[in-house]
């Protein structure tokens, strides 16, 4: 059974590859699962009160790694578990009686971390554990108050709880252990900045670390060495360990007005750099006409450019000057570019062959990589057909309406905002101080806020204009051997893993 909803789960599957059930791949010094009586009481309590029946594969899977503090990355389907799967650990790891941080939870945006700290309340219920969200957007003062009083698990964006340390109001000083949530969005290039910088606020101690993802790509697998210490892989989401598979979506959508959605959904995807597809030439000028109208930054290849301006738009695209190409299946022969996060077919194509070559340009080199459809009534009828010559298993994903649009623009703009003003310097930030009265009279009148709109529709523009820097390659750490850690029970009973504050010295890497 579901004991936790992380979110609605998603097919995923290579094209071409028949679905099979998920098949677990442990680690190679594999943990057997606790029995219910081996159990930690605090968990089982815990299960009790919440009202599951049981652990779900993921939870009873990745428990004992946890307890036993080795650095593990989980690979699990959303909706399988995950928040469960790392939280009911910290039961056992976390001490009520000390007012300091223990443990921190980064996400990538301000739902998960609400949703985060709602199911973590519901398992910390009766334990005095005390956990606090923080996410941009919101004034500082709850979250600092909060965080005053001890919160012993902190789960929050980057970018808050960089604000919150720069500010001295939030030290890791006493942190024992660190989890990434969809760790394949924590070490993508919009956060590993932030990232980076968060680390070295890491204490000089041991500290145990935990990856949880549906997916994880090579880049991910390549930097997670960063901040752990020997990591092992738990896959319980797929038959192939180490390959990101090409997740396939469509979008049901009206055949009028087909360019507005495709804007709104280029807007929620937000993806680093993608192919467009269209089946005639004159719907890739319109499309490529209506996204750079819009701001985005995308430029059209069809089969009669000439040879040179061919080159050209296809090293911009390479180089990340040009986000979007717009291209006919014909024109788009022959290109390979392996950093392409999304193909999106704003027409299905004309047979079922150029779908898989078509989906084929994403997910390269062992990158993550999605592949959307956008169908009317009719079209979805031959996109069934791929599915059943291809076994492809094809996600229908919701249309996003205005409200969701927005929240994403101000979470987008939030965080940008904030990253912008972490770099300025102190004399910087005493004249952008002089503007705070001016900010106040205008957001008091309907009309005068459009002035500062005005500003932010700039600021937001330019960030649709060209993808951000990918992470660089990071250079190999020498691994020093530590022996293995094993915790002793709180209550003392049966020597089963449990989490102590004097055990934090052992298997992980000192800072």
């Amino acid at each position: 059974m579901s004991n936790s909803k992380d979110g609605q789960s998603a097919d995923k599957m290579q094209h071409g590859v028949h679905a099979e059930p998920d098949k677990v791949v442990e680690p190679e010094e594999s943990m057997p699962e606790f029995t219910n009586e081996e159990l930690p009481r605090s968990i089982l309590n815990a299960i009790e009160n919440a009202g599951w029946d049981s652990l779900t594969p993921v939870q009873a899977k990745s428990l004992p790694y946890q307890l036993y503090n080795r650095d593990l990355m989980v690979q699990a389907k959303t909706g399988s578990g995950k928040t469960g799967a790392f939280v009911l650990p910290l039961l056992e790891k976390l001490r009520p009686d000390i007012n300091y941080t223990q443990a921190l939870i980064l996400v990538p945006t301000r739902e998960l971390a609400r949703q985060v700290e709602r199911e973590a309340r519901t398992i910390f219920e009766g334990t005095g554990l005390r956990v606090l969200s923080v996410y941009g957007g919101v004034g500082y003062g709850h979250q600092r108050e909060a965080l005053e009083k001890g919160a012993h698990m902190v789960v929050g964006t980057p970018g808050r709880i960089l604000d919150l340390l720069l500010r001295r109001t939030f030290d890791l000083d006493d942190l024992e252990t660190l989890i990434f949530d969809e760790a394949d969005r924590m070490l993508s290039i919009g956060f590993y900045p932030d990232m980076c910088q968060v680390k070295s606020y890491l204490p000089r101690h041991p500290i145990s670390t935990y990856m949880f993802s549906a997916t994880f790509p090579e880049h991910v697998l390549r930097l997670s060495k960063e901040f752990m210490y020997k990591p092992q892989l738990l896959s319980l989401s797929s038959k192939q360990v180490h390959v990101t598979e090409i997740e396939h979506a469509y979008y049901e959508v009206p055949s009028m007005g087909k360019e507005r959605h495709l804007m709104r959904i280029l807007e929620m995807e937000n993806p680093t750099s993608a192919i467009i597809f269209c089946n005639t030439k004159a719907n890739v000028e319109f499309v490529a006409t209506v996204l750079n109208n819009f701001g985005f930054n995308a430029a059209d290849l069809t089969s009669d450019l000439s040879q040179s301006r061919r080159e050209k738009v296809l090293e911009q695209l390479r180089n990340g000057d040009v986000r979007f190409l717009v291209a006919t299946d014909i024109a788009a022969r022959g290109i390979d570019v392996p950093d392409l996060s999304h193909v999106i077919m704003y027409e299905p194509p004309e047979d079922k062959e150029s779908y898989i070559h078509r989906a084929g340009r994403t997910g390269r080199a062992g990158s993550s990589g999605i592949a959307i459809s956008l169908v009317d009534v009719i079209q979805k009828l031959e996109l069934q057909r791929i599915s059943a010559a291809y076994s492809i298993n094809f996600e229908h994903r919701q249309l996003p309406d205005d409200k969701q649009v927005i929240e994403t623009i101000n979470e987008r703009l939030t965080t940008i905002l904030e990253g912008r003003f972490r770099g300025k310097t102190i004399l910087e930030r005493e004249r952008i101080s002089r503007y705070k009265d001016l900010v106040r009279q205008i957001a008091q009148d309907e009309e005068q806020c459009t002035l500062v709109g005005m500003l932010l529709d700039e600021l937001y523009q330019s960030s649709l204009h060209s993808r951000p820097p990918q992470p660089p390659t990071p250079k190999p750490r020498p691994n020093k051997s530590r022996p293995q850690k094993n915790y002793r029970s709180k209550s003392g009973k049966g020597g089963k893993p449990q989490g102590s504050r004097s055990g934090s010295s052992g298997n992980k890497r000192r800072y």
